[in-house]
């Protein structure tokens, strides 16, 4: 493990490697300063050129430290059987995961630290703790969700969202989500609104908004760089090496600092 060896660099098996968020990962693990390296990076578009991309996990057995990944939930049972079997902590910064899936992650998580986020940006885990501690001080607010996203995006609502309305049914737990609002009815007073945007090339806008009859509260981030998700996993990465098995998200780094 990485803290056994504070004169060497941590060595990152980056899954997704080929890919938007991919490269942006390695691109930062280029940079000397930063302790960490590129062990080897998967990608199922591989073709063989480069010496240290491979189209599989298993076609990769060489040292490392931890797991990276930026694939697809897709990808989560070799994902998680891969780092059971060598016992290497796990990134995973993708989102959609169906039940079953994440069942596979919670297993794994008995075995190896797991850090599960849909956001990489300590930013929006500092936003879901104050949306969650504003839920529990305004009692009597409405709160709407707004997410923003490029037009290529293909979950909706984001995997943000549904973690910022996590955080608000913390505080409130008796709160149902409600994606999208039409027809006819009024707006019931446990609800939490949750509204998707697709326009452009925006990389993530999120806004929880409190309301009352008197006063209104707005708590908003932006993202201005993917770079700010690769900066993230890449804390998540040094957070989890030499952690113990179990399950861990960007709170565990909040609630840790």
């Amino acid at each position: 493990m990485i803290a056994d060896r504070k004169d060497k660099k941590m060595k990152v098996i980056l899954n997704g490697a080929l890919g938007k968020m991919g490269v942006q990962v390695s691109k930062l693990l280029e940079n000397e300063t930063l302790g960490a390296t590129l062990a080897a990076g998967i990608d199922v578009a591989a073709d063989g050129t480069a010496p240290n991309i491979f189209r599989s996990l298993t076609d990769f057995s060489g040292d490392a430290d931890v797991i990276m990944d930026f694939s697809n939930h897709l990808c989560t049972s070799e994902l998680t059987s891969y780092a059971v079997s060598r016992k290497l902590p796990l990134v995973i910064a993708t989102t959609g995961q169906t039940e079953a899936e994440l069942d596979m992650i919670r297993a794994a998580a008995r075995y190896v630290p797991v850090f599960l986020s849909a956001n990489m940006s300590l930013g929006i885990a500092v936003l879901a703790d104050f949306a969650k501690r504003a839920a529990a001080l305004m009692p009597g607010a409405d709160i709407e969700i707004i997410e923003k996203h490029h037009n290529q995006k293909l979950d909706a609502p984001s995997g943000t969202a549904l973690m910022l309305a996590d955080a608000v049914k913390e505080a409130r737990h008796d709160a149902v989500p409600v994606y999208g609002r039409s027809g006819h009815a009024k707006r019931e007073k446990n609800e939490i609104g949750v509204h998707s945007l697709r326009l452009g090339g925006v990389i993530g806008d999120h806004e929880v908004i409190l309301a009352t009859e008197k006063e209104t509260i707005t708590l908003s981030h932006q993202a201005h760089s993917r770079a700010l998700f690769a900066e993230g996993a890449l804390v998540a990465a040094k957070f989890i090496v030499g952690k113990t098995a179990g399950l861990y998200d960007m709170h565990s780094i909040v609630n840790e600092g």
